[in-house]
């Protein structure tokens, strides 16, 4: 080799050896999670250069979003009944005031009351409601979801937005970047034809310029109507949701219409994606005008995501574990929290409270269920109860502890949702919704397969070498 290559080969190899060193400082000096730092030294020094760059592009959080800032801007909306925070406890039952007060350190947003809820079960009972809310609407929609097929679903919804725009209303529609390709052609060529009605895409994922954010998307579903009426929870829109009408992959959900002074931090939400997204800043309608207060029910949203403190979501849910007292049910379809979770769950059933975790017997994701499958031992050994529900796969999100405190949302139990994507849940107590709940729980439960230790105890090698595999994937489901 002449000199003049030997000298090309030894400053290549000097700048290798400097990126290595420049991304491993990096990784040190920016992730907590310490398994996952060693993850991606592990992953840069073994595959050279190409480690680099996949954690250049997929491993470093750029996410800051210039919208956080308007959260502590303008009049407190979340005090609207003008009672203090004694009188607030005062109405809170007593043995959820120390989650209260722990709520609070996590996320500081004060509980609004007068707020009431219901549940809708699957698209059969939401959409059509959802669609008269909409084209009922005078003053505004504000809409958006993780997906929005351009489908039978997805149509019902084009037609009710085109009737609030025609009522006058202001119509804004906001869709994931990936979540909109779940259907081929998109909804986005309808969207962004409707007269009056304004449309954004969270993120796009075919621009270059978002390549490196494309691991981190909105997860988020609400739909709020005149600052009134809201319908929250995790259900997309995919005719798949109409389970009545047997379609080719049916999906069971629960979403929840919402009503009261809550709308309004539920508006904030949607005001900071809304901008986020590249839009104008406008002044979501308030429910301050709306008229009497509908109900009892004090009630908090908890957003949560890769942009700021994220794990605020994570939090409350050990916090909710640690002060149970009696029961703990969580529906889910996705199940893959990290051991600090699993470990809580453990606890919690070994201090006598009645943990029971209620997942689908067959996910719609590949590999799920063994990785799922993987923790199942160690929580059945510990008396944490699971339960397989029959299909079609249910996507419902809920955790209902002492039957009458209530989280819902978007946010499944799984590393994604807690520390990957934008989500959005809702905190209240209230027994009558806990009641309803608790209904739909139980019917769940009635025909799903009870899993039992034995089954797992020493299942075959080879399905244990597969499903830790698995597990393995966890962070990237």
């Amino acid at each position: 080799m002449d000199p003049v290559s030997m000298s090309s080969f030894g400053i290549a190899g000097l700048l290798y050896l400097t990126l290595q060193i420049l991304v491993t400082g990096h990784i040190i000096c920016r992730k907590d999670d310490v398994k996952s730092s060693f993850g991606w030294i592990g992953l840069v020094w073994l595959t050279p250069l190409l480690g680099s760059i996949i954690y250049i592009v997929f491993g470093i959080n750029r996410i800051r979003r210039r919208a956080l800032s308007l959260r502590n801007k303008g009049p407190d909306i979340f005090t609207l009944t003008g009672k203090s925070e004694e009188e607030i406890q005062r109405e809170i039952p007593r043995p959820f005031l120390q989650l209260m007060r722990l709520g609070y350190k996590v996320h500081p947003q004060r509980f609004a009351l007068g707020n009431t809820a219901r549940a809708y079960v699957n698209g059969d009972e939401a959409y059509p409601a959802m669609c008269q809310l909409i084209a009922g609407a005078k003053k505004e929609v504000l809409m958006q979801s993780y997906i929005f097929d351009n489908d039978r679903a997805g149509k019902l919804f084009v037609e009710a937005l085109k009737q609030a725009a025609k009522n006058g209303a202001k119509v804004k529609v906001l869709v994931d970047g990936i979540g909109i390709n779940y259907s081929k052609p998109t909804i986005a060529a309808a969207l962004k034809h409707l007269p009056g009605v304004e449309f954004s895409v969270f993120l796009p994922s075919k621009k270059p310029i978002n390549l490196p954010f494309v691991n981190l998307r909105n997860h988020r579903k609400i739909l709020i109507v005149d600052g009134r009426d809201a319908v929250f929870g995790g259900m997309n829109v995919a005719e798949g949701n109409l389970v009545a009408t047997n379609p080719k992959e049916p999906i069971q959900d629960v979403t929840f219409h919402v009503q009261g002074p809550v709308v309004d931090q539920m508006s904030r939400v949607f005001e900071e994606d809304w901008i986020f997204s590249g839009k104008k800043h406008f002044i979501p309608a308030s429910f301050r005008a709306a008229g009497p207060l509908p109900g009892h029910m004090p009630a908090r949203i908890i957003p949560d995501g890769p942009d700021a403190d994220y794990g605020k979501i994570e939090q409350m849910m050990l916090g909710a574990l640690s002060c149970a007292q009696k029961t703990v049910q969580i529906v889910t379809p996705y199940f893959l929290p990290e051991n600090e979770m699993l470990t809580n769950l453990e606890l919690t059933a070994m201090r006598g409270v009645n943990v029971e975790i209620i997942l689908p017997s067959k996910s719609n994701i590949l590999g799920m269920d063994g990785a799922m499958r993987a923790n199942f031992a160690r929580l059945l050994k510990k008396g944490v109860k699971i339960y397989r529900t029959q299909p079609p796969f249910d996507h419902s999100k809920i955790m209902l502890v002492d039957d009458a405190w209530l989280f819902i949302g978007s946010a499944n139990w799984d590393v994604r949702s807690f520390k990957l994507n934008f989500e959005c849940n809702l905190e209240c107590i209230d027994k009558e919704l806990a009641r309803q709940v608790g209904k739909i729980i139980a019917h769940k439960k009635a025909s799903a397969h009870s899993e039992q230790l034995a089954d797992h105890i020493r299942p075959p090698i080879l399905r244990t070498l597969a499903d830790n595999t698995l597990r393995l994937l966890t962070p990237y489901y």
